[in-house]
């Protein structure tokens, strides 16, 4: 359908569809930045699911029973400010919108979560909403099962382009979505051939349509301009029993003269053009000014879930005081009083049995406390359920037959992993944590950047984390990866270096409400060094003295996980020569950091000798090693210094010369 017969058949339609329209050009160009043709395009739709479908109410944007919608194709973004301002969102004001990707506004260039109300993920790398979405879409399923449809019933809508499809994410969400019947999931993509380089057809030419449906999911299509034709198809979609993608054939900056080209995609700032744009809408109102009809029209849609929204509210109050607080709990990312007693528990038992144990091993022996007592915790692998030890005998499996399971079989789908447990942390009521091996976090790499950047408390189990994996070799050991992650701002990386560490690096991970955690665990046994229980979680301050010296202290060992007991041993070998050496271990920097300086200085005093011990590149110890009142000349690194081998563990940490002979041997040698 063109405008001409859109506002001949849908006049109301048109005018309405054409405020988003005229505010995403209006936007743009004020910001001489920007992407106008995706909110042109998708306007027609966004008005429909808005007003016939989407159930939410703008002066309540956290009720946790309203629809999700996610723009993945965030470039856009001036589609969902303009929605948001047109609905009556308190904090999109019109202000806002006039100061479109400029410092300080919230409306910026993408749409970033905890900017504004109703922006219910950060979408700017393409094809992590539609990932998302299916996190949020499965965190509904579980909540629906726990709590009852009175309490959780409603939909996950996702706008997705071009982009998002043909991003590697797209394919591995929208299989696990298939594979999960995810019947409250509706895609809707904006199918207007049309990316940056130019048509589609030059870059791609799946059917993406046959490729939903082999992944299991049912498929619509529609006019993305036809209201009348929208609304059936969307209608279609929520009565699918199975997740469902709508093709919407849509015209890229309609009514525009880039309309239907690439130039189309970006910035339109001609002022001429912009008003040719503008007259074939019909619209005669100054830039940025909504007619009084039409904002109450949408103020009004913005107001028709209140109802809905009293009457869940209503239908809470019912519930038992005691499930209220569960309700309560679980939303505001609280702990249950008796988590910290039952973590105690085990690190005494753990203290007093000194196993020789895998810290991926510990991590398991951690979860089998920790999710009887924390209900809403969701565990997953990514297909290494039998290495990453995520699993525990309480949870149960995720599938459409039974949604009160707690672990996921996310099958061999690194990133869509970690973008899903985005999403379910995002929705609210869960807390996921899910396993790969630590390599892989190259795989995820996006989407746990975007859990840090949107301050999500998602928990990472990486396993296998070193060059102790052995024989799998060099693409399997993580050598750089500690300082990548380490690199990234708002990550708590935790490298414990037994089973009591591991407890309390389980503890801190749950403890955070904004920050997600990385677990570093080991795939050998490693033996316990915290045999004094202590009833002070020490992971949570990121370093501490875990032996000090004998006599005058002339070295400090500094190590993390596995190579811990390394450290220790090399101790006992300098201090039978009468050289008074302290270890410290260092699981946590980012928590080492955040200490105060008394502290730090306390732990890394200045004077000694100080060498790091890491099965892992050098990169980001010298921090620690003579940043912090240490001296370069008197300090050293034992641990890679490339790519790992072929072999089993022990004579790989011999061949590479991280032993306790050679921790002592480069102590020595700057002396």
């Amino acid at each position: 359908m063109d405008l001409t017969a859109l506002a001949q058949e849908h006049p109301d339609h048109a005018r309405r569809a054409a405020c988003i329209r005229t505010l995403a050009l209006d936007a743009v160009a004020a910001a001489n930045s920007g992407h106008s043709g995706m909110p042109m395009g998708m306007a027609d739709i966004a008005t429909v699911l808005f007003e016939k479908h989407l159930k939410f109410d703008a002066k309540a944007p956290d009720w946790p029973d309203r629809d999700r919608f996610i723009l993945s194709n965030g470039h856009g973004s001036m589609l969902l400010y303009s929605l948001l301002y047109l609905t009556g969102y308190e904090d999109m004001t019109l202000e806002q919108v006039k100061n479109f990707r400029q410092l300080g506004a919230i409306t910026a260039g993408h749409p970033e979560y905890g900017h504004a109300k109703g922006i219910e993920t950060t979408t700017g790398p393409l094809g992590q909403g539609v990932a998302n979405a299916v996190g949020f879409a499965m965190a509904e399923e579980f909540l629906r099962a726990k709590w009852g449809k009175k309490l959780f019933d409603h939909y996950t809508y996702v706008f997705a382009g071009d982009g998002c499809l043909m991003e590697g994410i797209s394919h591995e969400a929208i299989a696990l979505a298939g594979r999960q019947e995810l019947s409250r999931l509706v895609l809707i993509f904006d199918d207007n051939g049309i990316t940056i380089d130019g048509k589609v057809e030059i870059a791609d030419r799946t059917d993406q349509k046959a490729r939903f449906a082999a992944a299991g999911w049912d498929v619509f299509e529609c006019d993305g301009h036809d209201p009348a034709d929208i609304d059936r198809a969307i209608t279609e979609a929520k009565a699918s029993p199975r997740p469902a993608m709508i093709a919407a054939k849509t015209h890229i900056a309609i009514g525009h003269a880039a309309q239907d080209t690439a130039k189309g995609h970006g910035a339109l700032t001609d002022a001429a053009q912009l008003q040719a744009a503008k007259a074939a809408y019909g619209w005669t109102a100054e830039p940025f000014e909504i007619p009084s009809d039409l904002k109450a029209w949408w103020e009004g849609v913005g107001a028709q879930g209140r109802a809905a929204r009293e009457e869940w509210e209503t239908r809470l109050a019912l519930l038992s005081d005691g499930k209220k607080a569960e309700f309560a709990r679980a939303f505001g990312r609280e702990l249950p009083k008796k988590l910290s007693a039952t973590i105690k528990a085990l690190k005494k038992q753990t203290s007093d049995a000194a196993p020789k144990v895998a810290t991926r091993q510990a991590s398991q022996q951690a979860l089998e406390v920790i999710n009887p007592i924390l209900a809403e915790h969701i565990g997953g692998s990514a297909d290494l359920t039998g290495s990453n030890n995520t699993d525990t005998a309480d949870l149960g499996t995720f599938t459409p037959e039974d949604r009160k399971g707690r672990h996921i079989h996310y099958g061999i789908r690194e990133h869509g992993m970690a973008a899903a447990m985005n999403g379910m942390a995002l929705h609210g009521g869960v807390r996921p944590y899910g396993g790969t091996f630590m390599v892989f976090t190259d795989y995820a790499r996006a989407a746990i950047r975007l859990s840090a950047l949107m301050g999500l408390p998602v928990t990472y189990v990486m396993t296998h984390d070193s060059i102790g994996l052995g024989e799998d070799g060099p693409t399997h050991q993580p050598v750089e990866h500690l300082a990548m992650l380490r690199a990234t701002p708002n990550l708590l990386v935790m490298r414990p270096a037994d089973a009591v560490e591991t407890a309390e690096a389980w503890e801190v991970a749950l403890m955070q409400k904004t920050t997600p955690s990385v677990l570093a665990l080991s795939r050998q046994g490693l033996p316990t060094v915290r045999t004094e229980h202590k009833t002070k979680n020490l992971v949570a301050q990121g370093g501490y003295v875990l032996a000090e010296a004998e006599g005058k202290r002339q070295a400090i060992l500094l190590a993390t996980g596995s190579e811990v007991s390394i450290a220790m041993a090399a101790r006992d070998l300098l201090q039978a020569e009468g050289i008074g050496t302290r270890v410290v271990s260092m699981p946590c920097w980012e928590l080492f950091e955040e200490q105060p300086e008394a502290y730090r200085k306390r732990v890394l005093p200045g004077g000694p000798v100080r060498v790091a011990v890491e099965a892992a590149i050098r990169f980001g110890w010298d921090r620690w090693l003579f940043g912090e009142r240490g001296r370069r000349e008197k300090s050293g690194f034992v641990g890679m210094h490339g790519f790992g081998a072929s072999a089993p563990a022990g004579d790989l940490y011999r061949h590479f010369g991280i032993t306790a002979e050679a921790v002592a041997e480069k102590v020595k040698s700057l002396l």
